[in-house]
């Protein structure tokens, strides 16, 4: 079964700064969309939206047929990595964090993944800043919501972990729907579906590099 999110007329505003205006978005199972655009273009705000974390101006967001109003209405349905807040425990051994994320079937598939093995007898407490970024990641994949909003997964990552966040990532889309923001805009290109820039307030879809040189986002002579 696919499944669908739905993100339509979201407006924003922070005082008189407009962020974003008429803002449409939908993604399905199965399927990335990556989201590029100038650092406080809104790519965060967004997610956010779409999480619940934050209240658009005005929002209408719908998963299948049902329209989601609150965070609870999102409960299994969307999962989201903040860009730079670190969410979990200081104390906890990541083996048991795995079972507070995971069903039986997904804790098992991460207990024997290679990239997460390293750190199941870790606490957050005992790991660098990029290694928590890979195992946030990891559970936010791997966690029962049909939809996964990563913001900046690979922020601090080293280019070798990337790689390998890279195919877990496009391997776990063949379960889920996963809308992506991240600078790294060319592991975006690699993944996604669809690729969507956001910058003066309007998301766009875009095909190529080239439209984002003629959205002065790369120099022409990229």
């Amino acid at each position: 079964m696919v499944n669908r999110l739905h993100a339509d007329s979201i407006t924003q505003s922070f005082g008189t700064k407009k962020i974003l205006q008429d803002v449409f978005l939908s993604c399905e199972t199965g399927k990335i969309s990556g989201i590029i655009g100038p650092a406080g273009g809104g790519k965060s705000t967004l997610l956010q939206i779409m999480f619940g974390t934050i209240k658009g101006d005005t929002q209408f967001i719908k998963y299948n047929d049902t329209i989601l109003k609150t965070l609870s209405d999102r409960k299994s349905r969307i999962a989201y990595l903040p860009q730079r807040t670190f969410f979990l425990p200081k104390n906890i051994r990541i083996k048991n964090l795995i079972s507070l994320f995971c069903n039986e079937e997904n804790r098992e598939k991460l207990y024997h993944l290679n990239m997460m093995k390293p750190f199941l007898e870790e606490t957050t407490r005992d790991l660098s800043g990029g290694e928590k970024r890979i195992v946030e990641t990891l559970l936010i994949l791997y966690s029962e919501a049909d939809f996964i909003l990563l913001d900046e997964p690979f922020s601090g990552i080293s280019p070798k972990f990337c790689d390998e966040m890279e195919r877990i990532i496009k391997r776990q889309s063949a379960y889920k729907g996963i809308i992506i923001s991240d600078h790294n805009y060319e592991p975006l290109f690699r993944m996604a579906d669809d690729i969507y820039f956001l910058a003066q307030t309007y998301l766009r879809k875009i095909k190529d590099f080239e439209e984002l040189k003629q959205f002065n986002y790369l120099p022409k002579s990229f």
